[in-house]
């Protein structure tokens, strides 16, 4: 018989913290996935705000701040739910399960720590939907980094294309995924570097805009060579994978001087530098390189990873994948890979011992 295919909303929240992605895919949390819609719902500019105030801050866990933001994250996923199940026509019945990745607000797994708030009990009781959340922690506590958690889809998705390639996701911060073919020993994952985090906050504070549209600020700007020869010496980059960090370790390469543009060239280039020492950890060099997440629709940076890598720079959309929905579309894979008890981390991937699966599931029936 054949494998069940489920229906299932993915919810992702990025450390760029723009939005609430919602994708619905069919998957059998093996080798099938199909996508059936994705939507964005943007935070408020408050929301973000708030958000923002509990980066690098391990509160502890019944702290009171802890919990009202936890819960209001919540309902805005929940919301986000329903606008989308009303938008295409959805019931409850309709949909098997929501994976919900919550809002990373710290990541130490030096520490063995990493907290995703998230209340998938909550959600589960306003949308009538069974959840799988918390997807990081076991990982985590296993030794392994807790991510990044992507790769294993990417690895489903680039089954038929020619290898060695990787799958570069450039959100908040970077990673990437090397697959030189289908065994657990032949893929790599490991962050690379900042992604977009810096860049949006440094253009936010600046200009009150949200992104550099199109790179347009930092195609104008002169790139610190000074301050970017201090971050290339950082020991992140020499550190061998798998290895992550969180958005807040680059916090002291923010440019202090020049000008808005000289600073957006600065930071860009920054991403790109990351990625460019993120090669040589590979096992062999990559034909290509597909990118996803915002950062792809960024010409400027675009243009500087193909000149500094000198490897192809494709745009996934190319390959017929919505480059936007993908980290919300792997949550919704992984979801039903939890619920089955399979894998979501390898040991190529977190650095975790061995296979593991993770995740917590709540069923409606435990829902009072």
């Amino acid at each position: 018989m054949a494998d069940k295919r489920y229906r299932v909303l993915g919810l992702m929240s990025g450390t760029s913290i723009d939005a609430i992605d919602v994708a619905f895919l069919e998957t059998d949390g093996q080798a099938y996935a199909k996508s059936l819609g994705f939507a964005t719902y943007p935070y408020t500019p408050e929301f973000r705000q708030k958000i923002r105030g509990f980066f690098g801050i391990q509160a502890a866990p019944n702290d009171a701040r802890l919990t009202d933001i936890t819960r209001e994250q919540t309902l805005l996923h929940a919301g986000a739910v329903k606008a989308f199940m009303a938008t295409q026509g959805l019931a409850a019945s309709d949909i098997d399960l929501i994976g919900f990745h919550g809002q990373t607000l710290w990541h130490s797994p030096a520490t063995r720590q990493t907290l995703q708030i998230g209340d998938g009990t909550l959600l589960a009781a306003e949308t009538g939907i069974n959840v799988v959340y918390d997807f990081r922690t076991a990982d985590v506590k296993a030794g392994g980094q807790g991510a990044p958690l992507v790769p294993l889809y990417h690895r489903a998705l680039a089954a038929a294309l020619p290898k060695p390639l990787a799958i570069l996701n450039i959100g908040g911060v970077s990673n990437i995924t090397w697959i030189g073919g289908d065994g657990d020993n032949e893929i790599l994952a490991y962050d690379v570097g900042p992604g977009n985090a810096l860049i949006d906050d440094w253009v936010l504070k600046h200009t009150g805009q949200p992104h550099d549209h199109d790179g347009a600020a930092a195609a104008l700007g002169v790139v610190d060579e000074v301050l970017l020869e201090r971050y290339a010496q950082h020991p992140f980059f020499a550190a061998k994978p798998p290895k992550s960090l969180d958005r807040d370790a680059w916090g002291g390469f923010v440019p202090q001087g020049g000008s808005f543009e000289d600073g957006a060239a600065t930071l860009t280039m920054m991403t790109v530098r990351g990625v460019e020492l993120s090669l040589k950890h590979m096992l062999t060099k990559p034909q290509s390189i597909y990118v996803c997440g915002g950062g792809r629709h960024n010409k400027t940076m675009m243009r500087w990873l193909a000149e500094r890598t000198r490897i192809a720079i494709h745009n996934v959309d190319v390959l017929g994948w919505d480059g936007d929905a993908l980290e919300a579309e792997a949550f919704a894979y992984l979801a039903v890979r939890s619920v089955l008890g399979l894998p979501l981390s390898v040991p190529g991937t977190t650095g975790v011992p061995c296979s593991l699966t993770g995740g917590v599931l709540i069923q409606m029936q435990t829902v009072s």
